[in-house]
């Protein structure tokens, strides 16, 4: 589980102007993670629009991804949704041969209770051949993982290693991170409060913003590992109004205008998602100019 404490990063995926998958801005995405102290990669997440992505288009996704990282850092693959015997014959397919963990979301629009969602992830974990981090982000769900039931789950399967905390509220953060197993990994999800997350016991975080600024981001989050909250709020602040700005107008809009800006992608989404706006694009760009 040391293999995913500090920062992992849930990687775009980079359009084309013809909207088809760009594998060499993957590739140097991939690769400027790694050089710049990333810890882990998150592939196919929401970050990395997949809703939009055909089944060929996300082998072509992972593939890549695997092949650029070429061993170095540690892989999650994002497989979740809110069909329970559909996500379980996802992760009995064979697809995570290469990955070393799976980042699964609870489910979404149906709204199911507390025991829904642990029957649900019960079901996961019997599924799963790698170990399994849940995935709480209620303004996306439209339901929110309680920390009782995460800390039922966390109790009762061993392969479920931790959660992708994204509620955004330090008050249920801290009472989650004082509820469960102390090997069990809180990993904030939301990169403004990732900070006091760790410095409350969390161990982390699976972040956006971290991809545009990686050597800073992670170096703040192993010096709050270490405690050290003075060096690392420092380094919050510099970054934390480009936190602000890339979610603005949604994710990935933001961050895609942000790598646009340091030249790594071209800033192109599919529908239902669009652009940032020219004001919100230019103030982006501002910030990376400045930074």
């Amino acid at each position: 589980m040391e293999a995913f404490t500090g920062t992992g990063v849930a990687l775009v995926t980079p359009f084309k102007s013809d909207l088809s998958v760009d594998v060499k801005a993957l590739e140097t995405l991939v690769e400027n993670q790694v050089e710049n102290g990333i810890d882990y990669l998150v592939v196919l997440g929401t970050t990395a629009e997949s809703a939009t992505l055909t089944r060929e288009e996300k082998k072509l996704v992972r593939e890549t991804v695997i092949a650029a990282n070429a061993g170095r850092l540690p892989l999650v693959l994002g497989i979740g949704g809110n069909n329970t015997a559909g996500v379980a014959e996802e992760l009995r397919s064979g697809v995570l041969e290469k990955f070393d963990a799976v980042l699964s979301v609870s489910p979404y629009y149906n709204k199911p209770t507390q025991e829904g969602i642990y029957q649900h992830f019960k079901a996961v974990a019997e599924a799963s051949p790698k170990p399994v981090i849940l995935y709480n982000v209620p303004g996306r769900t439209a339901s929110n993982i309680l920390p009782e039931t995460v800390n039922r789950i966390a109790r009762d399967f061993a392969n479920i290693i931790g959660i992708k905390e994204a509620a955004g509220d330090m008050v249920q953060a801290m009472k989650l991170i004082s509820l469960v197993p102390e090997d069990f990994l809180v990993i904030s999800g939301d990169d403004m409060i990732t900070l006091p997350m760790t410095l409350a016991g969390g161990k982390g975080v699976i972040s956006v913003i971290a991809q545009g600024f990686p050597a800073e981001f992670s170096k703040m989050v192993n010096l709050g590992l270490e405690g050290k909250a003075k060096e690392a709020y420092k380094i919050h602040y510099k970054v934390a109004p480009s936190i602000d700005l890339i979610f603005a107008e949604g994710n990935p809009a933001g961050i895609k205008s942000l790598l646009t800006k340091k030249g790594v992608i071209d800033n192109n989404l599919r529908l239902p998602l669009v652009k940032a706006s020219e004001s919100l694009d230019a103030m982006i760009g501002d910030f990376v100019a400045a930074f």
